[in-house]
């Protein structure tokens, strides 16, 4: 399957089964997935009105999410039932007048990400769509911005990206501590797990299952093409948290043909592809991969978040396509519905050196070693790519470990002239004339391409 979006694919757990045991289409799916190498990933709810993380300041037991120096925690004197009533109280102001999905999905697509993962429900049970399942979401009377006529606010996302042709990933936790059944009212709710015993009161937690299956139901069937479910909140998974994944799968795959589902941290047949959090592996990893990293040092805004150099964040996308991941890079709008400038900035910084040399990115596959010193490799069939750090282009780039065949051309993204090479003293050595290196047309990293390797 080529395309994102085209024919009905057949598929079946029962069908033809290919190579590691998995269905063929989802084998080409996950080809197809793996090809893209760069999405966009945005946290975005009522949380983003404060300076916490999101979420994880409800749960009692999880302090680190409320330390001393937030303001939105010692402004409640640390109270907190106080905050926990004040948190949850946060639709009642959240008024994003400015909300203009198109300029994230244009700088999303100039800085050359195929695809955007939304949070349609974080933890903390808000709804960022017109749900008919829950008053606790963005198009209720409660929330200042319902009357908006842009206030299915996924919707309005999910759209415009998929005009700027980004596959849409759906963001949806599974774990939900405002609904009445995953912490109900008669007990303490202490830690992110239901406040009950879901044996004893088998009654309830149904009720919690059909919920969020009518909940995902709503997002796979009346939300246009969706390409991925990504599901968060691992912990619940059996015994003790079934909510009948078998189920969810099949009914998401009835609305949308071809659909992967991330079911995170859990395992099996579900989670089709895996997420590391904030970090990138020592080495490829045997599945198919995502990590997950943010544009500065929170997933949501937050006023005095700085995000990383450019720099460093090419080199991030970098080492994941040379491990054989998927970068997705995460920044969270501001409470008016804006991308700050820092963050458009960043990514119109590596649309530039994504304009020149994404050849070595999408659709390539990893090549041992990966990586020698300060030169990362990726290739596309016979076709390498040496991707080359420096603080600026080097007189000579030399590497050793991945020896091009003799007599191959080779030359430097951006340019179509031929460079100098050889191998010397067990490594393959460059040379960048001076001319060459004032006529590359962006700032590092520095691409070199070959054919063929011995």
């Amino acid at each position: 399957m080529g395309e994102r979006r085209g024919d009905i694919i057949e598929q079946s757990d029962a069908g033809e089964i290919g190579q590691g045991g998995q269905p063929e289409w989802l084998q080409e799916r996950l080809e197809w997935f793996q090809d893209m190498k760069f999405g966009l990933f945005l946290h975005w709810g009522i949380y983003c009105q404060w300076d916490c993380c999101e979420s994880w300041p409800l749960v009692e037991v999880d302090d680190w999410s409320r330390p001393d120096h937030l303001k939105c925690w010692t402004e409640r004197d640390r109270d907190f039932a106080r905050f926990t009533r004040d948190y949850r109280a946060l639709n009642r102001t959240f008024n994003p007048v400015d909300f203009d999905p198109a300029i994230w999905a244009e700088a999303a697509g100039y800085a050359g990400m195929k695809y955007v993962t939304f949070t349609s429900k974080h933890h903390d049970g808000f709804c960022m769509w017109d749900t008919g399942t829950t008053d606790y979401r963005i198009t209720h009377a409660d929330c200042p911005f319902h009357a908006d006529p842009r206030a299915d606010i996924a919707r309005g996302v999910f759209d415009a990206f998929r005009a700027r042709d980004l596959a849409i990933s759906c963001y949806f936790s599974k774990s939900d501590w405002h609904v009445p059944y995953y912490w109900s009212p008669d007990w303490p709710a202490k830690t992110r797990n239901p406040n009950y015993d879901t044996h004893a009161l088998p009654e309830l937690w149904e009720k919690f299952v059909q919920y969020t299956h009518r909940q995902i139901e709503e997002l796979m069937s009346g939300y246009g093409p969706i390409d991925a479910l990504w599901l968060d909140g691992g912990q619940v998974r059996p015994p003790d948290q079934n909510i009948r994944m078998d189920e969810i799968a099949a009914m998401g795959r009835r609305h949308q043909p071809g659909l992967l589902v991330a079911d995170r941290t859990v395992g099996g047949p579900h989670e089709n592809f895996v997420t590391p959090e904030q970090t990138i592996p020592d080495a490829p990893l045997e599945a198919t991969w995502e990590s997950c990293l943010t544009m500065g040092h929170s997933w949501k805004y937050v006023p005095d978040d700085r995000c990383k150099p450019t720099g460093e964040l090419i080199r991030m996308l970098v080492e994941v396509v040379a491990k054989g991941g998927n970068l997705l890079l995460g920044t969270g709008p501001t409470p008016q519905g804006t991308l700050t400038d820092e963050a458009l900035g960043r990514l119109r910084e590596i649309g530039d050196w994504m304009q020149v040399n994404s050849e070595a990115i999408y659709g390539t596959r990893p090549i041992a070693p990966y990586r020698n010193g300060e030169v990362f490799f990726t290739c596309k069939g016979e076709r390498v790519y040496a991707i080359c750090f420096a603080d600026e282009p080097p007189a000579e780039i030399a590497w050793s470990g991945l020896r091009p065949a003799e007599g191959v051309s080779m030359q430097l993204l951006g340019q179509e002239r031929e460079l100098e090479w050889r191998d010397e003293d067990g490594k393959v050595r460059v040379r960048l004339s001076s001319e060459m290196r004032n006529a590359v047309p962006v700032e590092g990293p520095w691409v070199l391409e070959f054919m063929g390797r011995v």
